[in-house]
């Protein structure tokens, strides 16, 4: 995981603790919703046969951002930002 986006998840009190999964290992496992939310994990992660609804949305990298330490973490936030109020949004769709 990129440094700042600890930094970023660590600003509003999410402290990381493990490791990126890869899907295949969840196989067996029933969800009731996947989101997948970077446009290289929509083309390229593998097809989810187990139970749960797919749904992709996109926000920018911010591991493509350029500019100062502070410009780069501006964009972080406002992805971070964007990834609460959009995913909130989602799940209450499905509660």
């Amino acid at each position: 995981i990129h440094p700042k986006a600890l930094e970023a998840m660590s600003e509003i009190g999410i402290q990381h603790t493990g490791r990126s999964k890869r899907a295949d290992e969840f196989q067996g496992v029933d969800f009731d919703i996947i989101v997948t939310v970077c446009d290289s994990a929509a083309e390229e992660c593998p097809i989810w046969l187990g139970k749960g609804k797919r749904v992709h949305h996109s926000f920018p990298d911010p591991a493509k951002a350029e500019g100062t330490d502070e410009e780069v973490m501006k964009v972080f936030r406002a992805v971070r930002d964007e990834i609460e109020k959009e995913m909130v949004a989602l799940l209450k769709t499905y509660s």
